[in-house]
């Protein structure tokens, strides 16, 4: 099963158009938008969102919020990942953050420190935080009334 999804990763990055690169031996800070998919094999200091696929590379390194349709980490972040669709987290990557995604995958020797919210669709995607918080507040709301 790991070489599977090991194998659609490396798929999945020959058969997308990305139209950002940050290299190797580049640090960029500050925040990126795209609305195409991006990959990143150098150090990204901000958050991160596109339309389409995120890869952060082997050598990637991000600190910061993730935004995408899908996403696939080798290398580093450290921030929250919210996906629409799938999310990937190969054995090299490391992520220190929460994840919210529709399907998830982490890699044998992956490192992950952090919550996963699993959506059942794109929709509940749009604002991940409000339905915890909602369910909460009912919660608290409900204690104080059968004090």
């Amino acid at each position: 099963m790991m070489g599977k999804s090991k194998n659609s990763a490396h798929m999945d990055d020959s058969k997308t158009k990305i139209s950002t690169i940050i290299g190797e031996n580049t640090v960029f800070d500050g925040d990126i938008k795209s609305p195409d998919a991006i990959r990143i094999d150098g150090i990204l200091n901000g958050n991160c969102t596109c339309q389409r696929q995120l890869i952060i590379g082997p050598t990637g390194q991000l600190t910061g919020n993730i935004s995408a349709e899908s996403t696939i980490i080798s290398g580093k972040v450290n921030g929250d990942v919210a996906v629409r669709g799938k999310m990937e987290l190969m054995s090299t990557g490391k992520l220190i953050g929460n994840i919210t995604a529709r399907s998830l995958v982490i890699d044998e020797d992956a490192f992950f420190d952090g919550k996963c919210t699993m959506t059942a669709s794109a929709a509940n995607n749009s604002d991940p935080a409000k339905k915890p918080a909602e369910t909460q507040k009912s919660t608290s709301s409900d204690a104080k009334d059968k004090k």
